[in-house]
Parts: structure tokens; sequence; C-alpha cells
């Protein structure tokens, strides 16, 4: 296509590639790859679309046509059927070549350490993993970054909680997460009745502000400890980041630097009530320091963010939290740009909806490892109960898997953008697109492998797989990198395993067949890793 164009054409195979859809044949057992025709036009020029179209068939291009129905403009190349077939299973769960790898920073779960990680950290962390995942398989340099919320006025809550109910440092380790969220609602309550507890807790967060080394070292220890357990939970989910970011990190002198950068470009000034602020063209007024000079959320994001670049040098770096915090992100980008920077352009808000309703079935659950449990369990008990279960359910791990590949997939196949109702029942769920039918369907084609009875093939013979189910099989395995993250492959290969047996086959054709749901195996597995 591209030797086609005209010669003062700028336009590589790279750029082409995107725009190649797989075809859907009206003819059964026919391949075609498909170019957007409008798009084509736009960007190429109507004299150029025209050259295309005089490409001559040849041994790989049986034949070229101009399809021009208003709805689905395009232009469909029908492909030699051996050769398709032959590439499909040869490739088709191998990535695309990266001439041109991106720097990839995702920002993602980034729960507070003073509050329970909620169900807005479990959506960031599903697709703020999902999205590293895509990257890292496209031979993208990646680098997943959790962001722990370990600074601010909450932490002076903590203290004082902690030092109200005497939890001893042993306690604190063994369950931190618990005792610390324990401590800091406690605190909270006292102050409700009490004002000087709130006093109390912002002088303790002031000793941290100002190093103060005995503070600064039991705050360590908490952190640590609240670390541990939570990749714990993040193991279960399959989640392994590359680094632990802290807000902390960016204290007195790193803030100083962003502060003295602002007044010095003229981007704050001080408002009435002595707090910094940036004015926006719309009347609009960020605070970027509080009146008593400590710093606020935004001012340590800010730091955080021109640290990373400097840092990752990165083409994008995508932070996934849900919607309400759109202004903030907004705010962001726009006091980055006003600073001059030149790359706010590359920092991206990946936002998403809430989950309504979602707690175990003893009442509202505060903390993820609760959800994660009752998956599990539930689990272990619909094992038990199904008729079609032929082991005995003594691992509790594999039926931890099942669980929260229920959880994940549910998640994923939800719009981002909206929030959905929590249902145990759809969750859980055997039929349609499921956690529990993704994994169904890839532990039947290992199980056809090791029962068959067959020899996998190492070689490809395109004229032994011709049933229209073989087909559309391949067709869908084609797919994969044009809807990498759908997961689609299991109901063609459930359609598929019905119609073409691979036991009491001519060995030949059993091969082969044994070798397309090979294939198939490899896709699944690689889209579920993905996931």
């Amino acid at each position: 296509v591209v030797e086609s164009l005209h010669k003062s054409t700028k336009f590589t195979p790279t750029e082409l590639l995107p725009l190649i859809r797989i075809g859907n044949s009206n003819s059964n057992n026919n391949f075609e790859l498909q170019l957007p025709l409008t798009i084509l036009e736009d960007h190429l020029g109507v004299p150029n679309v025209n050259e295309i179209l005089k490409i001559q068939p040849d041994n790989i291009i049986k034949n070229i046509a101009a399809i021009k129905d208003r709805a689905n403009r395009k232009i469909s190349f029908e492909i030699d059927r051996t050769i398709f077939v032959q590439d499909v299973i040869e490739n088709c769960a191998k990535p695309d070549l990266n001439l041109k790898p991106k720097t990839i920073v995702v920002d993602f779960s980034s729960p507070n350490i003073a509050k329970p990680f909620h169900l807005g950290h479990l959506r960031s962390t599903i697709i703020g993993n999902f999205i590293s995942n895509l990257n890292s398989f496209l031979h993208n340099k990646v680098t997943k970054l959790n962001y722990l919320g370990d600074w601010g006025t909450q932490l002076g809550f903590i203290k004082v909680g902690v030092d109200e109910l005497k939890h001893t440092e042993e306690a604190i380790k063994n369950n931190p997460l618990r005792l610390l969220y324990e401590s800091y609602v406690y605190a909270n309550k006292l102050s409700e009745k009490d004002p000087t507890i709130s006093d109390r807790a912002r002088q303790e967060f002031n000793k941290l502000e100002k190093g103060s080394a005995d503070d600064m070292k039991y705050w360590r220890q908490y952190m640590q400890y609240s670390k541990n357990e939570l990749e714990t939970t993040y193991k279960r989910l399959g989640v392994v980041f590359d680094e632990y970011n802290y807000e902390s990190m960016y204290g007195a002198k790193e803030i100083k630097n962003v502060i003295d950068t602002l007044e010095n470009k003229h981007i704050v000034q001080k408002d009435t009530d002595g707090k910094l602020v940036a004015n926006f063209s719309d009347h609009q007024k960020i605070s970027v320091m509080k009146s008593d000079g400590s710093s606020l959320y935004l001012t340590r994001d800010i730091a955080a963010a021109m640290d990373r670049f400097s840092k990752f040098n990165f083409d994008k770096m995508y932070y996934i939290v849900d919607s309400s915090q759109n202004d903030h992100f907004n705010a962001l980008k726009a006091i980055l740009h006003r600073m001059h920077f030149g790359w706010s352009d590359r920092l991206h808000h990946v936002k998403f909806g809430r989950i309504r309703g979602m707690s175990t079935r003893k009442g509202t659950a505060v903390f993820l490892k609760d959800i994660l449990d009752e998956c599990r369990d539930l689990m272990i008990k619909r094992q038990i109960e199904s008729p079609t279960t032929k082991v005995r359910i003594d691992d509790s791990t594999v039926s931890d898997i099942l669980g929260v590949s229920c959880v994940i997939v549910n998640d994923l196949k939800q719009r981002r953008q909206k929030d959905y109702e929590f249902s145990w029942d759809k969750v859980l769920q055997v039929q349609g697109d499921s956690g529990i039918k993704l994994q169904y369907t890839h532990c039947r084609l290992y199980n056809l492998e090791r029962n068959s009875g067959a020899v996998l093939s190492d070689k490809v013979v395109p004229e032994l797989i011709n049933q229209p189910e073989a087909t559309n099989l391949v067709r869908e395995l084609a797919r994969f990198h044009e809807v990498l993250y759908r997961a689609n492959e299991h109901n063609h290969i459930n359609k598929a395993i019905k119609v073409m047996q691979v036991k009491r086959s001519e060995p030949d054709v059993a091969s082969q067949r044994l070798l397309l749901f090979h294939r198939a195996k490899a896709v699944l597995g690689e889209g579920m890793s993905i996931l």
C-alpha cells in the first residue's frame, strides 16, 4: 500500500498498521483485511486512494475492492487463505514489532495510610495494572508506581489515636492498616467533643513536617508495616509495583523549590487571608499553600511531577484516579503549563466511576482483604455444591485465584467512567463474559492438549483446518492486537471445540486442530495475563 502512494507522500507502514482491521467476510472461508476509506481520503487525498485501488492481485492479495456503503466505507483486500492461516497460527500470540518504544509511567492504586483501602483504590489498581500490562506487552518501557498518601494532618490524628488507645508497636506491626485506621477514627471522634485533640494532631504533624528525628523514626516504621501488608493484598491481585513513592518525599525543601518557581514566574500571590493562590483567566483561584505555610496535596503533586519527569523523562504519565479528582488534575496541568514545562501535556488523568453497594454479606466492608476473602469463600462453597466439580476442594489457593478473576473481569467489563452497582451474583456468574468462564475455557484447552491423545504439530497445514468454525476462530485470533483487552476469543473457542473433534479424528487432522486450539490457548492466556 505504501509503495503505491505518490512519491511526495510521507506515510510509513508503522502509521498504516493501526488502521488495518480484520474483515468479517461474507464468504465463510475467506479472509479480508480492511482499511477505512474516509480516513485514507482525509490523510492521503483521493488521488492516493485511487492509486491503492490500482494495486494488482498477487500470491498474497487475491482481490481488492472499494466498498462505499454510507455506514461502512472501506477498501477490502482478500488475502490468500493458506498464507493468512499460517501467519496467524504462527504469530498471533506475539506482540507486534514496536519500532518506537515509549517510556510510560502509570501512577495507580495510591491508598492513604490513615484510611482503608477502599473500592476506588480497587478500581484504580485493576485499571492501572491493565494499562501497565498492555503497554509492557506492546514493548513500551513501563514503570508501575504506587504513590502512598502518608502525609497531612490525618497523620497527627493517627499519632494521637495510637497514644490514647495505647497500641503497642508489636500490635501495629501485626495488623497495621486496621489499627492505624482505628486510631484515626478514634481521635477524630474525640475531637468532636474536645477541640484540644485537633490542636494536638496539628502539633504532631508539625513535628513531622519539621523533620523531628524521633517522630520520623516511628512514622517510617508504621509506613514499612503498612507497605508489607499492602503488598500481600496486591500479590493476590497479581500486581507488583516497580516503585513506591510517598507524599512525605516532598517535604519542606522540595515544596520551597516549587513555591520559589511559582513566585519568580509571578504565577502566585498572597490572598487576603494569607493563602498563596494562583489566579486563572476564568477568575478561578487555586490554593497552593495554606496561610500557616504548610503544603497542600496539589503542591506536593507539582513537586512529584517535576521529580518524575527529571527521573524518567516519560512520554506519558497516567494518573488512574476516580472522576471526583478531575478539577485537581486540571489544576495540576494548568499550573505546570504556566511554569513553562513543555511536558505538562504528557500527563493524562484516566478517570473512572465509583462502585456502589460493595460490601461483605456481614455488612459494610472497610478493607479490600475482607472482600477478597469473601469472594474466595463463596467460590469454595460454589465449587463444593457444583455437580461438575471433579476434584476435592482442599486447596483455597485455586478458589482465591477464581475469586480474584471474577472481581477483576467484572470490574473491567463495566463502562469505565460510569458508576456501577456491585452484585455478588453478577460477579460470581459462570455464564457470559465472566472471570470463571475465561478460566474454565483456558483449563478446557489445557485439558484437551493433555488428554486428547493427538500429537501437537509444529507445522501448519491450513487445508486440514478448513471448517467454518476453524475459519471464525482464526479470524478472531488475528484480531488479538486489534481488540487486545476484550478477550472475546472464548466464544469462538467453545463453538469450535463442539464441532472440531480432536479425539477420534484422523491423526493429521487431529494434530492440526490441536495446533489451532494450542494457539487459541496462548492468545487467551496472554489476554488474561494482560487483564
